[in-house]
């Protein structure tokens, strides 16, 4: 019991030595990237990364800022009142009437076998209607022709056979009009979304861990210039196991970066 009581102090002593190294290192990388932003770090000190790395970092920036950029715009086909601004007047006479749906439906039922007047059972509530420019062209020019078909004539003359074929018209042109918004949302908009929150987030979270690395092996090299005779040799330790990490990272982040890069044209390209 005893043995197992040294062992678990043993364990406990040594995740709370890696933690706190874990902070220090933390805390160091935090100071370096403040000093090397107000340029108290001389240049020759910040240890330069291979060409390769940031030529790629310069591509994937540029692609994906691309991504950005579009479906900042394209996402308008996500909300189909992009091209008909006054929807929000017939929005709200839509949700007026189906309050007053539910509330005299609500009286209705359970007034029913009371010996307070309940009202009379309300119609089924106005169905909803598509909020677009031609879906709403559609039923205006219906309703104009509407309109002058029941006049004291009830003959429907020349504008009121031309209003019924316009209505026809844009009648077939809010259906296209739906049918490409729905192509253009799975065949665009979510494509390049996923691939901005797959493959190019995934060599950005590499690139970080590269600026994270770096930051962590000049830090390391600053202190081992400042280090005491006792601590150079663990200090110079810490700079070596710093180079190696970063030197891992920066291949990582290199391979992530290529491949992004290489689908960028089949991928990309089909969806646009």
């Amino acid at each position: 019991m005893d043995g197992w009581s040294k062992l678990q102090s043993s364990l406990s002593s040594i995740n709370f030595s890696q933690a706190g190294s874990k902070i220090s290192k933390g805390f160091n990388s935090s100071v370096q990237a403040t000093r090397e932003r107000l340029g108290q770090i001389a240049p020759e000190d910040i240890t330069e990364l291979p060409q390769e790395y940031k030529d790629l970092e310069a591509r994937v920036d540029a692609l994906r800022n691309a991504h950005i950029s579009v479906l900042k715009i394209a996402r308008v086909y996500e909300h189909e009142t992009y091209d008909y601004p006054t929807q929000i007047q017939e929005s709200l006479s839509e949700i007026s009437s189906s309050i007053g749906y539910n509330i005299t439906s609500f009286a209705a039922q359970n007034l029913k076998n009371t010996n307070l007047p309940a009202p009379a059972a309300p119609g089924a509530p106005p169905p909803s209607q598509h909020k677009t420019l031609p879906h709403a062209l559609t039923r205006a020019a219906a309703s104009a022709t509407s309109e002058i078909a029941t006049t004291p004539s009830g003959d429907q003359d020349k504008l009121g056979k031309a209003l019924n074929l316009y209505a026809q018209g844009w009648d077939k042109i809010s259906h296209a009009r739906l049918e490409q918004d729905g192509a253009i949302q799975d065949n665009f908009l979510h494509p390049w979304q996923t691939t901005l929150n797959t493959s190019l987030s995934v060599a950005m979270k590499a690139r970080q861990a590269v600026k994270a690395s770096r930051l962590e092996l000049d830090s390391a090299k600053q202190a081992l210039k400042n280090a005491n005779p006792t601590r150079q040799e663990q200090v110079r330790l810490e700079v070596e196991n710093a180079e190696d990490d970063l030197v891992q990272k920066t291949e990582v982040a290199i391979t992530l970066m290529k491949t992004v890069l290489e689908n960028k044209v089949p991928r990309p390209l089909r969806y646009l």
